[in-house]
Formats: structure tokens, C-alpha cells, sequence
């Protein structure tokens, strides 16, 4: 990491020393004396050097032996982070038996576990690029988090209660993407995506495809699923309940990231639409403020597949919508699409936007900052989900290839007010 990365306080500078170095280094000492002996003793040292070569060449061989051999498939821990807290979490280290507020700074390693209030909602991201979404009133476990040198990565999550939308990305082939529920162990394929709820109270167990493939087993059954499939069990069954769940309605509009601009009017009157259902009785739509509906501003189930919301003020939304049957089941949540109300008229003007030095954690980078109060903030196109009141921000990139990469953050106003930076950066 360059020096303009580091943040103020003690460092400590070390120096990577190889077993075959060391080795080396005690054998040149051990020369030097030797030498000195030559001179005083010849004929003692003739004899010597002779059972001394034997006894360095196996010096040599045991010290080889205890590093482990390129290609071995020898694993090495690694740590996962928050990407996104919002509303009350915790965390209990698994060498700690106290539990401690949840902050971006907390690397997250294997027996660590995280809990979100009833008001709380956590995204915790492993180096694979593996993505857990915990929702409120919910408990995991990071039971595995590790790559080896052929970069196979295995990562294992368990789920003890509540709620979680996990999402894989794309990583090499023999590597593992894994969640544990009362168990069960799901396997996901690459580029997939699942929900996985666990209510031990109820004794209720169940996973649901939402993209992409996987299998889950247990007690020695294995069940494959696709898109919209999922599995159900209870404790004391012998075998799992597959099933084909109904899929939710896709958002039309207001279409995601879509501006709605006012002309002098403190609200707005938006009218929402999806795609009907065929199966569905009706819809829920709900509205938030932030991506992760911890809180909601609008809770609304109708008939039909539009409505329209009166007096939405300034500033972004959110909404999803699910459909449900005549029983009252409901369809998981569709995409979220996120729209801003924009003041039609106001001037623009040019607002604050300043960057922290980049930390690299392996391929992902940590960026933080601060922008103006109100304003949105993009890192490569990707937003950042959740920036606080007085404009700080942080943010995860996804992991990025090896090369030299660039950081592009832009922040923008509701009145159109925008700063961007770009930073080039060498991932190796």
C-alpha cells in the first residue's frame, strides 16, 4: 500500500524471512567458525567438515519440509466485513464471550457471530464475493472462510434464526459457497442467489432458489434446485419438501433509478405499476427510505396491479411489491427500485465530495469519505446503500480483477449538484 493510503498512528514495519533463509544463514555462521578452526586445528577440522556436510544437507531437507509445497492445497483463514449496518447489530468474536456494537472496522473471522435487532439489518461480504444480507431479528455463524494457493476459496455460513439473502459471485472451480440451517447444508452455484429462513420456535426450516442453482443435504438426501425452488423440513422429519414457489411481480415503474421532478409543489403524487400475476389474489407494496426496508413509510396491500402513493416528499425511495395467494402466502420480495424526487428549478451548485486514503483488503478496497448532507454517492456505478446523516460514507467494492483497476466515486444532489474522482489503484 503506498504511503499516502496509511492512516495516522503506530505502525509497525516487518520483513517476510523464509525457512530456506534462515537455514542459510545459521550454515554461513556456522562456515565462518569452521574456517577459524581450519586454521588453529587441520587436522581435527578435516574430520569435522566431513560429518558436517552430511549434517547441513539434512538440516537443509527437514527445514524445506516444514513449508508447505507450492500446489499443496494448504488453506489459510481469511476475514469477511459489514458493508452495510443499519439500526442496531451485534457481534461476539469467537475468542470473545462479550458481545460488541457492530462497526465497519470489525473484520469478521471464522466463529464469529452477528446479530441484528428487530430494527437492524447487516450485509456482510467474504472475499469470494459471497454476500450476506441478515434481516432483522436474525443470528449467523461464519463457520468457514478460507482460500488456498490455487486460490480455491471455501466459505460456510449457518444460519441459527431468522432470515438471510445470500448472493454468490464468480469464483474459481472447486471452490465452496455454503449456508448451514438446523442441519441442512445448501451448496450454491456461482452467480446465484437464495433466502434461506430458519424459525427454530416454530421449528420451521426452509430455502429458496431465487437464482441460479444449488442442492442441499441432509441426513444423506441431496435435492437439486433451480430458479424459484425451495426446500422445507421440520427437525424430527427423515426428508425434505421440494416445492415450485411463486415468483414475485417485476417493478415497472417508476423505473429503477429514475428522477421525478416537482414544479413547486412540497409533494408528489406517484403512481406505482408491475406486472400482474397470474395466480395472485393481490399485492403488497411497500416503500422505504433506505435499500434494506428496515423501516417503512408505506405498508399497503391492493387488488390491482397499480397504485398511486400521494405526498412523497423530496429525496430517494425505495419500493418493492410481492404478490399472494387466496391462502394469504406471500411471494418473496421483488427487485428494489429506487427513485428520487428532484424540486424542479433549484440552481445547481457544486458540493463538497472528499475521499479517505483506499485500504485494500485482497482484491476488495474499502472506500470511505464524506460528501454533503442529502447527497447520493456512487463507487463504479454501484450505490452506496447507506450514507449517514452528516454525509460520511463507506463502501466495499465487489473483488477486482488483478491488474490496475480504477475507483471512480461520484456524488450528486438532489438539484443536480455533482462531484466525481477517479484514483487508479494496482490489485495484486
Amino acid at each position: 500500500m503506498s504511503s499516502q493510503t496509511r492512516k495516522p498512528g503506530v505502525h509497525i514495519a516487518w520483513k517476510t524471512v523464509t525457512y530456506r533463509s534462515v537455514a542459510l544463514m545459521i550454515l554461513a555462521g556456522a562456515a565462518l567458525c569452521l574456517g577459524g578452526l581450519r586454521l588453529a586445528f587441520p587436522q581435527f577440522t578435516e574430520n569435522s567438515l566431513r560429518a558436517a556436510d552430511g549434517l547441513a544437507n539434512k538440516v537443509l531437507h527437514h527445514v524445506a519440509g516444514m513449508a508447505p509445497a507450492a500446489g499443496s492445497g494448504v488453506s489459510t483463514a481469511q476475514q469477511a466485513h459489514f458493508t452495510a449496518l443499519d439500526g442496531t447489530v451485534r457481534v461476539k468474536k469467537g475468542s470473545s464471550s462479550s458481545w460488541l456494537a457492530a462497526d465497519y472496522n470489525v473484520p469478521l473471522d471464522k466463529g464469529d457471530v452477528v446479530q441484528t435487532g428487530s430494527e437492524g439489518m447487516a450485509k456482510v461480504v467474504f472475499n469470494d464475493g459471497t454476500s450476506y444480507t441478515v434481516k432483522q431479528d436474525s443470528l449467523i455463524v461464519i463457520q468457514e472462510n478460507s482460500a488456498n494457493d490455487q486460490q480455491q476459496t471455501n466459505v460456510a455460513v449457518a444460519v441459527s434464526t431468522g432470515t438471510v439473502d445470500l448472493s454468490t459471485a464468480t469464483y474459481s472451480e472447486g471452490s465452496k459457497s455454503q449456508v448451514i440451517v438446523d442441519g441442512a447444508t445448501a451448496s450454491l452455484s456461482p452467480q446465484s442467489a437464495a433466502q434461506v429462513h430458519n424459525d427454530p420456535k416454530s421449528d420451521q426450516h426452509e430455502i429458496l432458489m431465487k437464482k441460479g442453482t444449488g442442492e442441499v443435504t441432509r441426513n444423506g438426501e441431496t435435492v437439486q434446485l433451480a430458479n424459484w425452488e425451495k426446500v422445507s423440513f421440520q427437525g424430527a422429519a427423515t426428508r425434505m419438501e421440494k416445492a415450485k414457489d411463486i415468483g414475485p411481480p417485476t417493478p415497472i415503474s417508476p423505473a429503477n433509478m429514475a428522477p421525478l421532478f416537482t414544479s413547486g409543489e412540497v409533494t408528489k403524487d406517484v403512481e406505482f405499476s408491475w406486472t400482474p400475476m397470474a395466480n395472485a389474489t393481490g399485492y403488497r407494496l411497500r416503500i422505504s427510505r433506505n435499500p434494506y426496508f428496515s423501516s417503512t413509510l408505506v405498508d399497503r396491500k391492493v387488488n390491482s396491479a397499480d397504485v398511486t402513493v400521494t405526498s412523497l416528499g423530496d429525496g430517494a425511495y425505495y419500493w418493492v411489491v410481492q404478490s399472494y395467494e387466496a391462502s394469504g402466502k406471500e411471494s418473496v420480495e421483488s427487485e428494489k427500485n429506487r427513485f428520487t424526487i428532484i424540486p424542479k428549478g433549484k440552481q445547481s451548485e457544486a458540493i463538497n465530495l472528499e475521499i479517505d486514503p483506499f485500504i485494500q483488503h485482497g482484491h476488495v478496497i474499502e472506500v470511505a469519505g464524506k460528501t454533503q448532507t442529502g447527497a447520493r454517492v456512487m463507487v463504479n456505478g454501484r450505490e452506496v446503500p447507506m450514507i449517514s446523516s452528516d454525509g460520511t460514507f463507506h463502501y466495499f467494492t465487489p473483488p477486482l480483477a488483478t491488474g490496475e483497476a480504477v475507483i471512480t466515486v461520484t456524488a450528486q444532489t438532489s438539484d443536480g449538484g455533482v462531484n466525481t474522482q477517479q484514483k487508479k489503484i494496482i490489485i495484486q
